[in-house]
């Protein structure tokens, strides 16, 4: 399986806008976790273990 590098994302300054502004007001730990957090929400939302390593690899 291959996972999709192209945009994909409706309105994608949009999220990248409220991706920022999640991050303001945190410390660079804050910011740090906050992500983290993120990336396990996102990654249980997907679920699927094949794909997860697809995306580890495309984000390297």
């Amino acid at each position: 399986m291959s996972i999709n590098v192209e945009p994909n994302i409706p309105d994608p300054d949009g999220f990248y806008d409220e991706l920022l502004a999640a991050h303001e007001g945190l410390s660079k730990e804050e910011s740090d976790a906050f992500n983290a957090r993120l990336i396990l929400v996102l990654a249980n939302q997907i679920g699927d273990r094949t794909v997860l390593q697809e995306a580890l690899k495309a984000a390297k």
